[in-house]
C-alpha cells in the first residue's frame, strides 16, 4: 500500500497539482488531469481535444496539442524517460501507484472498507481517515472540464462521499460520536439530500445527549426533501426518527462488553476553510512535537505578526494531529471580548470553561478567583487525560506559565506575537508571510474570478498586502463585495499607502485594528519610537537612522528597537551583504506613517532634521574616504560629527556604507526638501555626487542634483548653485549628453568669474575641457586643461590638480604623442599618491601600462578609459 504519510508528486484531489513544476496554463494542466485520470491507457488526441476546446477546436488543434505534450515533457521530466509516451493514437501516462493522490485514495478507501467488512472498526477507521485526509477541496479544482474531467469530478465526489460515510460508520463503532460532530455538521449542511450522512449526524448527537438536536436534523432533512422532491425521507431514516423519539436504549453505544470509554473533550473551531500553503511550517511543527517519545516537546509556540495566520495554522495542526489526543482538544483565546489581554487567573478560568460539567470540577462554572486554588482545580480536571491544548493569542509568559505547571503531560500549542523564549522547554516557529504561489491561491479563493482573470493585478494586490494572510482575505473579499471593480481596479487604489489601511476594511474584519492591537501592547517609549520610525526609508534602515529619528543615545535607541521587533511590529533583515538592517512589512509602514501624524509638527520636523544633518555628517565622512579632495568645501557644514562617530557607523569600506544607505540618503534629501531645510539639500546631496559618479547611479544623481539646485535657488545661495551646476554637468557628460554638459559647466564658470571663486571656476574649466576633448577640439581642451591645472596649483587643490593632469595625458595621446602622455600620467599618479586616493593612482598606472603594451598607435584607441571606469568610445 501507498505511504501515508508522504505528499503524492501528483494531487487530482483537489487543485490540480504536478509536483514542485505545476504549470500556471490551464490547459497544460487540462492535459496532465486528463492523463493522469486515465493512468497507464491510451488517451487518444481526438479526445484530448475534444476535453480542450469541446465541439469547436481551432484549425491548429493538433499541433497545439503536440506543443502542450512537449511543455509538460520538459516540466515533469526533462531527461529522457518521463511519464508521457507516445502511442497511438494518442498518448498515455505511466506513473507509480505511489505518485498520484487518486491512486493512494483508492487504495486505501478499498482496504478501509474491507476491514469496517470484517469488523476491524479501529483500522478501518485508520485508513479511511489517511484516505479524507489525501483531499484539499473539491476534484480537479482551478481547470475547465470537458467531458472526461466533467465524468471523472462527478465519480469523485461521489467516491469521497462514500469514503466518509464509511469512515463515520468506523468512528461510530468505536465510540467516537462526539469527536465527528463538527465534520457531519458542514457536510450534512453541504449534501442536504443524501440521507445517510444525515442518520449518521443524528445518531452521534442523540449518542452525545443532544437529542433536541438530532430531532431538528430530521425536520430539516424531511423539509428539504418534501421542497425540491415532494417526497419523505426513506425508510431508515424516519426509523431512527422514531427510535430517538422514544430514547430507545439500543442507540446507545455498546463497545467491550457495554463498557462506554472516557468522553473525549472536544472544544475544537473547525480549520479555516480558505487555509492554504504552509506545508513547510506544518511539517517542521508535526516534526518538533515528534511521536510522544521521551524528545517530544510539550510545549510549541507559533509566533508571527498580526494578521500573518497564527489562528489559521494552529487550528490546520490541531486537526492534523486530533489522532493523536484521543481524550481531547480544546481551544481558548486568551482575550477578552473587547480584545484586551486576560490576566493569569482569568486565562485559567478561560481553559476550565473550556471543560463539560461532570469532566471533574464541580463549581459550576464558577471559579472564582483565586490562581492557586484555580490551578488545583485544573491539576484535578486534567488528571489522567492526555489533551491537546491550544492557547490563542497570548500576549506574555505570566498569562499561561501556571496553566504550563498544571498541564502535566498534555501537549500545549501556543499562538502569539511575541517569540515567547522565557518559556522553558518550549520549541518555536515563526510564520513568515506566504509566498507568492499561496498568496495568489488565497486571493483566488475568496476573490472568485476576477482575480484568476488578471494574474498580473492579483501579483500587484499580493505586494500592496505585503503577502499577509489577513489583509489578502479581506482584499478578495473587498472585491467579492465590489462587482463593479476589477482586480486591476483594487491593485491601482491600493497603490495609495495613506489609503491602503481603509481599504483593506470588509464586515467586522478591519486590517488596521487587527495591526493596532500589537502597537498598543508595546511601551509607550517602543509607541513613540514606531511613530517617529514612519520617517525612515521604506526599503530599511540601520540603527544610527533609528538613534537620529529619536534623538536618543545608539543604547536608548536599540532597546526600542528591540522591543519593536519581539513584539513583531518592526523586522529584523539581516542577510547577506545587509548585516544589522530593520524595516517594517509594508502594512505596518502604512500603520506607521498614519500614527506619526498624531506627533506634534514641530516634533515630526525636529525628528527629520535630525536624521538629515546625521545623514549628511556621516555622507561626508564616507565621500571624504571614497573620493579624497573632490568635496570643494566651499558649502559649510551645518551638522559636523565627531570623527570617532562617523568612522563607528562608516568603518573603513565607504563604497560598502553607501552601497547599503544610498537609497536611504536619497530619500532624506527629498525629506530635508520638503521640510525647506535647504542647507541640508544641498550639502548632503554634493556628499552622494562623488558615490553616483563612481557607480553610475545617474537616475539617483541626477533627482538629487535638481532637488539640491532648487535648494539653492530657494535660498539665493549662488555658491550652491554652481555646485550643483558643477555636479549636472559631471552627470550629462557621462551620459555623452554633451549639449546639457556644456551648458552647465558654463553656466558654472560665468558665475565664478564673477564672484571670484577660483575653485569653481577650475573644475568648470577642466569639465570644458573634457566636453572639448569628446568633441574631439584636441587644442581647445589643452588650454582649458592649462588653465584649470594652474588655478588647482594655486589653491592647493590636489584633486582638481590630478584631474587636469589626466586631461593633459589624454590630450598629448590624441595627439600622438606618446611619451609627453606617459609623462602627464606618472603626473597624474604621483598626485593621486599625495591625494591618498588608490583607485586614482591605479587608473593612472594602467592607463600608461596600456599605452606601453599599445607602441604601435599614435592616437587615442577606438576605446579609452577617461576617468576610473569612465571610458569614451568612439575616439580615434
Amino acid at each position: 500500500m501507498a505511504p501515508e504519510t508522504t505528499a503524492a508528486r501528483y494531487r487530482l484531489l483537489g487543485p490540480v497539482r504536478l509536483g514542485e513544476r505545476t504549470p500556471s496554463a490551464a490547459k497544460l494542466r487540462v492535459v496532465a488531469a486528463t492523463l493522469l485520470i486515465r493512468a497507464g491507457d491510451v488517451v487518444s488526441a481526438d479526445c484530448l481535444i475534444e476535453e480542450l476546446w469541446g465541439e469547436h477546436p481551432p484549425r491548429t488543434a493538433t499541433t497545439t496539442l503536440h506543443v502542450y505534450v512537449s511543455q509538460l515533457r520538459k516540466l515533469l521530466e526533462p531527461a529522457a524517460g518521463g511519464p508521457i509516451v507516445t502511442r497511438a493514437p494518442g498518448y498515455v501516462m505511466q506513473v507509480g501507484p505511489d505518485e498520484v493522490d487518486l491512486t493512494r485514495f483508492e487504495t486505501l478507501r478499498r482496504d478501509g472498507r474491507a476491514a469496517l467488512q470484517r469488523r476491524d472498526h479501529a483500522e478501518a477507521a485508520r485508513l479511511l481517515r489517511a484516505a479524507t485526509a489525501l483531499w484539499s477541496g473539491p476534484p480537479l479544482a482551478d481547470i475547465p472540464h470537458g467531458p472526461v474531467l466533467m465524468s471523472a469530478a462527478a465519480r469523485l465526489q461521489e467516491l469521497q462521499l462514500d469514503a466518509l460515510e464509511h469512515l463515520f460508520a468506523a468512528e461510530l463503532q468505536l465510540g467516537h460520536h462526539r469527536e465527528i460532530i463538527a465534520e457531519l455538521l458542514p457536510l450534512a449542511d453541504e449534501h442536504q439530500l443524501r440521507e445517510r450522512l444525515h442518520a449518521q449526524l443524528m445518531l452521534a448527537l442523540h449518542r452525545s445527549g443532544r437529542q433536541a438536536d438530532a430531532l431538528r436534523v430530521f425536520g430539516r432533512v424531511r423539509r428539504r426533501l418534501a421542497d425540491e422532491l415532494g417526497t419523505d425521507p426513506g425508510a431508515d431514516l424516519r426509523e431512527l426518527h422514531q427510535r430517538i423519539l422514544r430514547f430507545d436504549p439500543g442507540l446507545d453505544w455498546r463497545g467491550g462488553g457495554g463498557a462506554r470509554p472516557p468522553e473525549p473533550i472536544v472544544w475544537l473551531p473547525r480549520p479555516v476553510a480558505d487555509f492554504v500553503g504552509r506545508d513547510a511550517e506544518l511539517a517542521r511543527a508535526v516534526a518538533l512535537l515528534g511521536d510522544g517519545g521521551p524528545r517530544t516537546a510539550r510545549v510549541l509556540s507559533i509566533a508571527g505578526k498580526a494578521g500573518v495566520g497564527k489562528t489559521a495554522f494552529v487550528l490546520a495542526l490541531a486537526h492534523r494531529l486530533s489522532d493523536r489526543f484521543r481524550d481531547g482538544r480544546l481551544f481558548v483565546s486568551l482575550r477578552s471580548s473587547e480584545g484586551a489581554p486576560l490576566d493569569a487567573a482569568q486565562s485559567v478560568q478561560r481553559l476550565l470553561r473550556a471543560f463539560p460539567p461532570g469532566a471533574g470540577h464541580d463549581l459550576g462554572g464558577d471559579f472564582g478567583g483565586d490562581l492557586d486554588g484555580l490551578l488545583v482545580t485544573l491539576q484535578r480536571v486534567i488528571s489522567g487525560r492526555r489533551l491537546l491544548i491550544v492557547l490563542d493569542d497570548v500576549v506574555t509568559e505570566r498569562q499561561i506559565r501556571g496553566i504550563l505547571a498544571a498541564t502535566g503531560e498534555c501537549t500545549v500549542l501556543i499562538t502569539g506575537r511575541r517569540i515567547l523564549t522565557a518559556i522553558e522547554g518550549a520549541r518555536h516557529v515563526v510564520l513568515p508571510v506566504l509566498d507568492q504561489a499561496a498568496a495568489y491561491e488565497l486571493l483566488a479563493a475568496t476573490g472568485g474570478e476576477r482575480v484568476a482573470a488578471d494574474r498580473r493585478a492579483a501579483a500587484h494586490i499580493a505586494r500592496q498586502c505585503g503577502y499577509l494572510p489577513l489583509a489578502l482575505r479581506v482584499a478578495g473579499a473587498s472585491l467579492a463585495m465590489r462587482p463593479q471593480w476589477t482586480a486591476a481596479t483594487l491593485a491601482r487604489r491600493l497603490t495609495d499607502e495613506p489609503a491602503r489601511l481603509s481599504l483593506l476594511t470588509v464586515g467586522d474584519i478591519d486590517v488596521r485594528s487587527n495591526l493596532l492591537a500589537g502597537y498598543r501592547e508595546v511601551s509607550p517609549a517602543a509607541q513613540r519610537a514606531m511613530r517617529l520610525l514612519g520617517v525612515a526609508p521604506a526599503q530599511d534602515f540601520a540603527a544610527w537612522t533609528a538613534a537620529a529619528l529619536l534623538g536618543a543615545a545608539a543604547d536608548d535607541a536599540e532597546q526600542a528597537i528591540t522591543e519593536l521587533v519581539h513584539a513583531q511590529l518592526l523586522e529584523h533583515r539581516s542577510v547577506v551583504g545587509r548585516p544589522g538592517r530593520f524595516g517594517f512589512h509594508v502594512l505596518l509602514r502604512a500603520l506607521a506613517v498614519e500614527l506619526l501624524a498624531e506627533e506634534p509638527a514641530d516634533v515630526r520636523a525636529a525628528a527629520v532634521e535630525r536624521w538629515c544633518r546625521t545623514a549628511t555628517g556621516l555622507a561626508r565622512h564616507a565621500d571624504a574616504l571614497l573620493t579624497p579632495g573632490r568635496a570643494l568645501e566651499l558649502l559649510g557644514d551645518p551638522a559636523p560629527l565627531a570623527p570617532d562617530t562617523a568612522a563607528g557607523v562608516v568603518g573603513d569600506e565607504p563604497l560598502r556604507w553607501f552601497d547599503l544607505e544610498a537609497a536611504g540618503l536619497v530619500t532624506a534629501v527629498r525629506r530635508a526638501h520638503a521640510a525647506g531645510l535647504w542647507p541640508l539639500v544641498w550639502r548632503l546631496a554634493d556628499a552622494l555626487s562623488g558615490y553616483f559618479q563612481i557607480s553610475a547611479g545617474w537616475d539617483d544623481w541626477g533627482e538629487v542634483i535638481g532637488l539640491a539646485l532648487d535648494a539653492a535657488r530657494r535660498a539665493g545661495n549662488g555658491t550652491a548653485e554652481a555646485v550643483a551646476e558643477l555636479s549636472l554637468g559631471e552627470l550629462a557628460w557621462q551620459r555623452r549628453q554633451v549639449p546639457e554638459a556644456t551648458a552647465a559647466f558654463e553656466r558654472a564658470h560665468s558665475w565664478a568669474r564673477s564672484s571670484g571663486c577660483r575653485p569653481v571656476e577650475a573644475h568648470s574649466l577642466i569639465g570644458l575641457a573634457d566636453v572639448s576633448l569628446e568633441r574631439g577640439l584636441g587644442d581647445q581642451a589643452r588650454r582649458l586643461y592649462a588653465q584649470g591645472l594652474i588655478l588647482c596649483r594655486a589653491d592647493g587643490d590636489v584633486r582638481g590638480a590630478t584631474d587636469a593632469l589626466r586631461g593633459l595625458a589624454l590630450v598629448e595621446l590624441r595627439r600622438g604623442e606618446r611619451d609627453a602622455a606617459l609623462h602627464r600620467f606618472a603626473e597624474c599618479g604621483r598626485a593621486a599618491d599625495q591625494l591618498g586616493d588608490p583607485r586614482w593612482r591605479e587608473f593612472a598606472h594602467r592607463v600608461a601600462d596600456r599605452i606601453r603594451r599599445e607602441p604601435g598607435r599614435g592616437g587615442l584607441a577606438a576605446a579609452i578609459e577617461m576617468r576610473p571606469g569612465v571610458w569614451m568610445f568612439g575616439a580615434a
